[in-house]
């Protein structure tokens, strides 16, 4: 175990004996479709089924990591997970004192039974191996089995344990029987780890010899915190969902910015008050649209907004990169109005529900095999009419920070992936670093009636 492994254990320790004098005055109640009824200390507006303010010690329920179902995994139509062990690793942009975790069942065909679940800091970043101090079983209304209908999902009562910023967090779910398909997310650009049999006790990752690339069944862990305030959603497709990052490396865009927020905080001066303490979660999915659904692909944008944004703990802005997929896939683009109309309407939903709205133009394509001329004339005026404001409260100009000056239809060669569409890792470095990130704080604009 690393040195800073050592330091998180001693602090596990210390808090795991406050939060659980805590958890006898903090009362919470989880019901199988995750909505909360309880006390505790902080809300947000946005929130939507989870309340922010069931803590079971002191501070504010933010989003630390989350994932976009996407659909249901191809091959488990029959045997599911069926007595297997699922070790998901996720990386954290937010770090707490308390988490708890949401299990989806969104495209299973039959009742999700999971009987152990446990969460654990990893050893090391990118290992199966968890810190044994850190090592937590998950509870869902007191009990440790939990039974996730077809199309529900359940979040897990609040667990006492330190989980730090920027590292790697180990979620284990043992299913004994199949629930039909899979609910997962692909293209999930880090290792993840099953196991033959229950292993969800397992510090070693010894039995964790199959790997994998997806997550499933978790989409999201959430911390009791009081470095963050608040959630930033990054809403897109697969620009968002970092599909030509390094693996494991979490060179994604909301990575970056995520790292980017801390950072500011940390060296700030009296004068830059304006940084908001907020972390952040992806809600990126390979191929997705603003208007279409797609089996493959996840449900467009304006049917998963409400799932993926707005119940999102505490929520407090979005930032919307959608669009691409529609003129990509579009066999005779038309205009932009239809996209601009799907872009409106996720906005007054967002104020609706009080949460900040910062639009990303869209970036270029040139080269690609899907290029075309009259597309890219689409992407322009979506552009254009992005910029012209009147949409979102705020913009970040994907497209200005990546194009390429000699051809604003191509991406400079030093940020693409290679295929002309997906930014390489300097490419999503470059995007989060234009985010202002006083442009994320502030109210949002009044709902329109």
């Amino acid at each position: 175990m690393t040195a800073k492994h050592h330091g998180y254990a001693l602090l596990a320790a210390i808090v795991a004996l406050v939060v659980g004098v805590s958890a006898a005055i903090y009362v919470s109640v989880t019901s199988i479709d995750g909505s909360r009824d309880g006390i505790g200390s902080g809300s947000g507006s946005g929130s939507g089924g989870r309340s922010a303010g069931n803590a079971v010690s002191t501070g504010v329920w933010v989003g630390a990591w989350a994932a976009a179902p996407a659909g249901g995994e191809p091959g488990t139509e029959t045997g599911g997970t069926a007595g297997r062990t699922v070790r998901n690793v996720v990386h954290t942009g937010a770090g707490g004192t308390g988490a708890r975790v949401t299990l989806s069942n969104l495209y299973g065909s039959g009742p999700l039974t999971v009987t152990h679940a446990t969460l654990a800091v990893a050893a090391d970043d990118g290992s199966a191996a968890a810190d044994p101090a850190t090592l937590r079983r998950l509870t869902f209304g007191g009990s440790t089995t939990v039974v996730v209908p077809a199309g529900g999902q359940a979040v897990s009562d609040a667990a006492a344990v330190v989980v730090p910023h920027d590292t790697d967090i180990l979620v284990s779910t043992y299913t004994p029987s199949s629930a039909g398909p899979v609910t997962y997310h692909p293209r999930a650009r880090q290792t993840s780890y099953i196991a033959t049999g229950e292993s969800t006790e397992d510090v070693t990752g010894a039995t964790f010899t199959t790997t994998s690339a997806h997550w499933r069944y978790l989409t999201a862990l959430d911390v009791l915190s009081n470095e963050a305030h608040g959630t930033i959603v990054a809403f897109g497709d697969s620009i968002t969902d970092g599909v030509t990052s390094t693996a494991d490396e979490n060179r994604r865009w909301p990575d970056v910015l995520a790292d980017r927020l801390r950072t500011a905080l940390t060296t700030r001066g009296p004068a830059d008050d304006d940084t908001p303490r907020y972390g952040v979660v992806n809600a990126g999915i390979s191929g997705n649209r603003v208007l279409a659904d797609d089996p493959e692909r996840g449900a467009s944008g304006l049917n998963r907004f409400d799932r993926d944004v707005l119940d999102r703990t505490n929520v407090k802005a979005v930032v919307v990169g959608l669009g691409i997929n529609d003129i990509l896939r579009d066999p005779n683009p038309t205009g932009p109005q239809a996209i601009l109309d799907g872009l409106r309407t996720l906005v007054d939903r967002a104020h609706a529900h009080g949460v900040r709205a910062v639009g990303a133009t869209l970036t270029p394509f040139h080269g690609h095999r899907g290029y075309t001329d009259a597309r890219e004339r689409v992407r322009q005026q979506v552009n254009a009419a992005i910029r012209a404001g009147g949409l979102f409260d705020e913009i970040v100009d994907f497209d200005k920070a990546l194009r390429d000056p000699y051809d604003p239809r191509s991406m400079r060669s030093e940020y693409d992936s290679g295929d002309h569409l997906h930014p390489s890792d300097r490419g999503y470095r470059t995007m989060a670093r234009t985010v202002d990130l006083s442009d994320l704080a502030g109210p949002a604009a009044p709902a329109r009636l």
